[in-house]
């Protein structure tokens, strides 16, 4: 049984996977989850400080969780925009 390249290249291939639209729609997603967990989350500064854009209080376990939740959002964002047709 022989696998032709053209099929094997077809599997590969990252360009229905990955597009610009994508990549704002995760940007915006974490970028809006961050700005909802500086003002949602109580008890901050726990950890050691990032001071990004004079965000200060905003420490890596803020960041780490923020940016987690802006990638749940942003998947669920994409596959749902995916199965009404709107992405590629």
């Amino acid at each position: 049984m022989e696998i032709s390249t053209y099929y094997i290249s077809e599997i590969i291939s990252l360009n229905n996977l990955w597009s610009a639209k994508i990549a704002i729609i995760m940007i915006l997603s974490n970028l809006i989850s961050i700005g909802i967990g500086r003002y949602a989350i109580k008890i901050r500064g726990l950890g050691p400080s990032i001071n990004i854009l004079g965000l200060e209080g905003l420490g890596l376990p803020e960041l780490l969780a923020t940016t987690s939740l802006g990638h749940i959002i942003g998947a669920g964002t994409i596959l749902g925009l995916k199965s009404i047709h709107y992405l590629p």
